[in-house]
């Protein structure tokens, strides 16, 4: 078992997918140690450090990366299955912003009023319980809520010299905040150039459908990966597969897009791996799909479509890449 540790400087960190070469040459089937920082970059730390004074534009969503991957070459499909996910500080944070989130006036929504006032929250978290506590910042009120740590901002580069901000989601990943992409994942993602260069940022200890505020339960994440490199498979857009669920994502604007770019990808998906006719694939999905939220205020939406895998009659997806790499990071945590 090939294991690699990397713990990034400031130095390392990333804030383009493309533009920048690779900090490390992993070969396939390489397990993957990773420290990721907050989209802060771990600068917000309580309720006077305000985003807009202790942060610097652009250099906000750091991921650490990205890797080439040896082999990778445009027309394959990179497979990063998520062996686990952990909070590696004992406290997240959240904010608004004046002009950023689903329910503010921003740069491409034009509004009279008055701009959102700036605020952070600081969440507890509690690795052993399995929780993180809000509490209000006027009042007393408290709750807890489940942990689920997730990774809001995986990606590789862009065809075409491209570089695009990791903040972007679109069809090569990038800053798609959906809480789907836990632990125990997997995440497809079609490479554009020689390596793929794929990054991972933006550790979320739990994040709601939408990240209608703009920020979920921002953390740093200490974060194992398993790598395969799939040859010869094209990607579209990034799709993700669990135990028992294909899903596919995408990533535009206005919202509806991201909707249409999600489904038709997964009645295309689901049309090859079954052989069905198209308007079959079709009428399967509108029936048995589900369509989690991402995010609803990047520069970009993203939307999820899920189908039960069940309802595919045992189709091999990705030549079992899913199974291999789960079973890979079995052997992996087994040995720790």
């Amino acid at each position: 078992m090939n294991v690699v540790s990397f713990r990034p400087g400031p130095e390392d960190l990333a804030y383009t997918f493309g533009g920048r070469p690779a900090v490390r040459r992993i070969a396939p089937g390489t397990i993957l140690e990773l420290y990721t920082e907050d989209c802060f970059g771990g600068r917000v730390r309580g309720p006077a450090d305000l985003p807009s004074q202790v942060c610097e534009f652009p250099y906000l969503n750091p991921v650490t990366g990205p890797f080439h991957v040896e082999g990778a070459e445009p027309g394959d499909t990179l497979a990063l299955h998520f062996v686990s996910i952990e909070p590696a500080r004992d406290w997240g944070v959240s904010t608004t912003f004046p002009h950023f989130g689903a329910l503010t006036a921003t740069h491409t929504t034009a509004m009279l009023h008055a701009p959102l006032e700036e605020r952070v929250w600081v969440y507890e978290i509690d690795a052993e319980k399995r929780t993180v506590r809000y509490r209000a910042t006027r009042g007393d009120f408290s709750v807890e809520l489940p942990l689920d740590p997730m990774h809001g901002t995986v990606g590789v580069a862009p065809a075409a010299f491209e570089a695009r901000m990791t903040i972007t989601p679109d069809a090569h990943g990038g800053n798609m905040d959906t809480p789907e992409l836990r632990a125990g994942v997997t995440i497809y993602l079609g490479v554009n150039v020689e390596g793929g260069l794929f990054g991972v940022g933006d550790g979320h200890a739990r994040q709601g459908h939408g990240e209608v505020c703009g920020t979920g339960v921002e953390a740093a994440m200490n974060t194992v990966v398993a790598v395969e490199l799939i040859k010869g498979v094209a990607t579209p857009w990034p799709r993700l597969e669990d135990d028992e669920h294909l899903m596919s994502t995408g990533s535009a604007r206005p919202l509806e897009d991201a909707y249409r770019i999600s489904q038709h990808d997964l009645v295309t998906w689901s049309a090859a791996l079954t052989g069905l006719d198209e308007l079959d694939a079709y009428q399967l999905v509108s029936q048995g799909a589900e369509a989690p939220v991402g995010n609803v205020c990047d520069a970009n939406y993203t939307m999820v479509a899920k189908l039960p895998k069940a309802y595919l009659g045992g189709a091999a997806v990705y030549d079992s890449a899913h199974r291999r790499l789960r079973e890979l990071g079995e052997r992996y945590l087994a040995s720790r």
